[in-house]
């Protein structure tokens, strides 16, 4: 079906649809659709693309408008499909959202960064996206700079401004939106460097925004907010959702599937117990389990008089599948954190197993500056000034992880254990 076909969508009142009815339109026009392509509307999820192509684009408009959700908050938070992998751009405009893209894989490939650094910088820039879109009503941020784009230098540069201001007025730390600056005004030089736009309209916006940060702003999931949730766990199986998410930094998929088989505790006194997956983001891996095990062993405590358990450290309740889904690890999550009174929202989000997962991210980068920091005086002695070149060149590897060990457990155990 071609946009001049008719319209599904012409008898539907969008105000008045709730996100139940949202669902049973997925169900009743946009899964039928699908599966006559041959696809599965339970895995397969539609791009934008293929709303336009399908005269359906209707409803992932209404589903903004009314509703403040993306298409794929929507598929996995209201229809309980997707998973972590997937990352959901506040914006339709395919265009973009493959801009977008591009500029973040070539940071990856041409500055050698981490997975972790570029989802931070996926996040900051996606902010401004929404930003940009709920100040200017539009969502395409590409062609308005464009090199053959008829609209003044004034305006784009207004537009982008405008997105700003609405970032000002938002509860984010002075950090937060410096950082979200820099990676802005580097997505436009990127575009301009690549001919792909004749202006970057963020280059007075060091001059306009004087943002002064605040040393004591605390990390989008600080310690004190894990502590909270540790405090509010009143079960075994509560504890160590939090350790799983935060402490050894797993995605709720997987923690969700956590069976007891993939623990490795008897290791060699220079290493650390550690978690296995046969499938990852990146393929196999490891997790290091520098804390946490206590909790762990309580867990596994509880489950063992159980006469029909096997082995998984969150068994389901009811259907099918032996363990829980990713969307109950959501739901116990989202509880918990609602009994520990967490925010509403934490620089700008809703508290959320991801971001216990960038609070690890978060937690790692520290302990390694603190490692650094004490290796400083070393590097002076060696006639280096970057005490990198001690951590890789002067210890030996083993010596190099123990230290990261020890720190990242000091750090966590301060989050984890209450100081009397």
């Amino acid at each position: 079906m071609t946009e001049s076909s008719s319209d599904p969508f012409a008898d539907v009142r969008w105000p008045t649809c709730s996100l139940a009815d949202f669902r049973d339109l997925y169900w009743d026009i946009v899964a039928p659709r699908l599966r006559a392509e041959g696809r599965d509307p339970e895995t397969d999820r539609p791009t934008h693309q293929w709303f336009r192509d399908e005269g359906l684009r209707a409803f992932l408009a209404a589903l903004r408008r009314h509703h403040d959700r993306s298409f794929g908050e929507f598929w996995r938070e209201d229809l309980g499909l997707g998973d972590d992998e997937e990352y959901d751009w506040a914006t339709d405009h395919d265009e973009t959202r493959d801009a977008l893209e591009t500029f973040l894989d070539r940071r990856r490939r041409r500055h050698s960064l981490r997975e972790s650094s570029i989802e931070t910088k996926r996040r900051r820039l996606n902010l401004y996206v929404k930003a940009y879109r709920e100040a200017n009503g539009t969502d395409d941020l590409l062609s308005p700079v464009a090199r053959d784009s008829e609209t003044p230098t004034h305006e784009v540069v207004h537009a982008c401004y405008a997105a700003f201001d609405r970032i000002n007025e938002q509860e984010y730390s002075a950090a937060t939106k410096t950082r979200v600056r820099s990676v802005v005004d580097g997505w436009y030089q990127h575009l301009v460097g690549r001919r792909l736009a004749a202006v970057n309209p963020a280059t007075g916006l060091y001059d306009e925004f004087k943002w002064q940060a605040d040393p004591s702003d605390p990390a989008p999931l600080s310690h004190a907010h894990v502590r909270a949730l540790v405090e509010a766990a009143d079960s075994p199986r509560e504890r160590l959702l939090v350790v799983a998410l935060a402490a050894w930094g797993l995605r709720a998929n997987e923690v969700a599937s956590l069976h007891v088989s993939q623990f490795v505790r008897d290791v060699g006194e220079a290493e650390a117990p550690y978690v296995t997956f046969a499938e990852r983001k990146n393929g196999p891996g490891e997790v290091n389990l520098v804390y946490g095990l206590d909790a762990l062993d309580a867990q596994l405590d509880a489950l063992a008089d159980r006469e029909d358990w096997s082995g998984y450290l969150f068994p389901s309740s009811q259907g099918a599948d032996p363990h829980a889904t990713r969307e109950t690890i959501w739901s116990w999550f989202r509880t918990l954190a609602e009994r520990a009174d967490l925010p509403e929202k934490i620089d700008g989000e809703r508290p959320s197993p991801q971001l216990c997962r960038r609070y690890w991210y978060d937690t790692y980068t520290s302990v390694l500056e603190a490692v650094l920091e004490g290796l400083e005086d070393i590097a002076a002695e060696q006639g280096s000034s970057d005490p990198r070149v001690v951590l890789s060149n002067y210890l030996t590897e083993e010596r190099s992880r123990k230290v990261r060990r020890e720190f990242m457990r000091s750090e966590l155990a301060e989050a984890f254990e209450r100081n009397e």
